[in-house]
């Protein structure tokens, strides 16, 4: 079934246009929280995915979080820099990079939990239970989840 046809489709009434607004809004919250760890919202995803073991390498990080890879090795070397995680190649196979958080960096995605559900929730806060399950629900589906 198509929703959009070229008569009806309207930029800002499609659901691309809201889930970018929504994104963005939830990101410039996120980096707003985030700022006193010096990293944003985007670094805090890798942080959390690594101290997980969701992902260990920039690919699959990539992957995971919707990244492109240049954009990923620029972010990784930023958390690098800061000490946060270090890059090794893989013995099996040099080709692989292998990413593991530092002791400064595992203490820090520890503190993230207690920063990141105050701000979602204010976002939420507005949504029943149902209404809240329901809409993580539809996103599972819309990215085919």
């Amino acid at each position: 079934m198509d929703h959009y046809t070229p008569s009806n489709f309207k930029l800002t009434q499609s659901i691309g246009f809201s889930l970018t607004k929504a994104r963005n809004l939830i990101a410039s919250e996120l980096d707003t929280a985030l700022k006193d760890l010096d990293i944003s919202s985007q670094q805090m995803g890798i942080v959390l995915s690594l101290q997980r073991g969701i992902a260990s390498t920039p690919f699959e990080l990539s992957k995971l979080l919707g990244i492109d890879t240049g954009l990923m090795t620029r972010m990784l070397d930023k958390l690098e820099a800061k000490g946060l995680l270090v890059r090794s190649r893989s013995v099996e196979d040099r080709r692989v990079v292998n990413l593991s958080l530092t002791k400064q960096g595992e203490a820090m995605a520890t503190q993230i939990p207690e920063i990141v559900p105050p701000v979602l929730n204010a976002r939420l806060r507005n949504f029943s239970r149902s209404e809240f399950e329901e809409l993580g629900r539809l996103l599972r589906k819309f990215i085919g989840e």
